[in-house]
């Protein structure tokens, strides 16, 4: 018996470690020391089964909450996806740029010094109508390195990267915590020959808006390499990236560094930092900054470093900046 009375006791005890008060629905204080039957044992844990729901449920709120901070362009998140579906199908993806700059540390040179743009588009195929509230969207992406300080001005490298993906709004008690993605990628540079450089890549990203003015990203991918040209391409691009993001009020000033994690064991990394400020408060162009420190940057030059630095303008997307 008093082995019995010592087990209930523990039990009492663990429960209410476990458990707040307010969210046992036993009745504790009406088990009598000298009333062991089955019943009484039985009737501990008679509302076991509320009781995980309900755990659960303040254990993913106080992980959210701790996470995810106030904002109030984002709590109303059926409005805002509605108002996304409702925004033209066509519009800008990522970053679309124009800079110009040189290698740090070095004499510049008409070699080591270029223009590199980028135009970045996507297309919805539908909205957010699809089961869990999914949609279908195009992406395309072009990458240009241009040799302005050259005699002929030539293209040294163009990257093509398409895609098709699958995204959804991430949303808890109508909050926007941010986007999903899973997409298939091409990515080449249109060559032939010995200076053929292309990969495949299936991507499962994910954009989370901690607060107003932070946003943190991350992306993975499972190669898939067809080129004789470039096999050992991930351990230069690498096989996925994380990277945050800030923006002022107003998105008048935005920061931002991405680290692509590269192939291997130890923590090598290519790093991006960019930094914008915006020109004129009416328009969406920035004047922008950008410094690349790593392999990968060029498809056709993907396993030499570079460490380049560049000014030009950038025209952001509207809502979400993917990268």
């Amino acid at each position: 018996m008093k082995k019995v009375f010592f087990l209930l006791m523990l039990s009492v005890a663990v429960s209410n470690i476990l458990y707040s008060q307010d969210s046992l629905k036993c009745h504790f204080d009406s088990i009598s020391p000298y009333r062991h039957s089955e019943d009484s044992i039985s009737h501990l844990y008679c509302n076991k089964d509320s009781i995980k729901p309900s755990f659960i449920q303040h254990g993913t709120q106080v992980l959210v909450s701790s996470i995810f901070g106030e904002s109030r362009k984002l709590n109303n998140a059926d409005s805002i996806i509605n108002q996304l579906d409702a925004m033209p199908s066509f519009g800008i993806y990522k970053d679309n740029y124009i800079v110009v700059g040189t290698e740090l540390f070095q004499k510049p040179t008409e070699y080591n010094s270029d223009a590199k743009f980028q135009v970045s588009i996507r297309h919805r195929l539908t909205n957010s109508t699809l089961p869990f509230k999914t949609y279908f969207f195009l992406t395309y992406t072009q990458k240009a390195f241009w040799g302005v300080f050259q005699e002929s001005f030539p293209f040294q490298d163009l990257n093509f990267n398409p895609s098709l993906g699958l995204g959804k709004a991430l949303v808890y008690n109508n909050r926007l915590l941010g986007l999903l993605s899973f997409q298939f990628e091409h990515e080449s540079n249109g060559k032939d020959g010995l200076d053929s450089r292309s990969w495949n890549k299936v991507t499962f990203g994910a954009t989370f808006n901690l607060d107003d003015r932070w946003t943190f990203h991350s992306k993975a991918w499972v190669p898939i390499v067809d080129s004789e040209n470039n096999k050992d391409i991930v351990h230069y691009a690498g096989w996925g990236q994380m990277g945050m993001e800030y923006s002022s009020a107003k998105k008048k000033y935005n920061a931002s560094c991405v680290v692509v994690k590269r192939g291997g064991a130890n923590l090598n990394a290519n790093i991006i930092l960019n930094f914008s400020i915006r020109l004129f408060s009416d328009d969406n162009q920035y004047l922008f900054l950008e410094y690349y420190d790593g392999y990968g940057e060029s498809l056709l030059f993907y396993n030499e470093y570079r460490q380049r630095i560049r000014l030009g303008i950038v025209i952001r997307p509207d809502f979400l900046n993917m990268y």
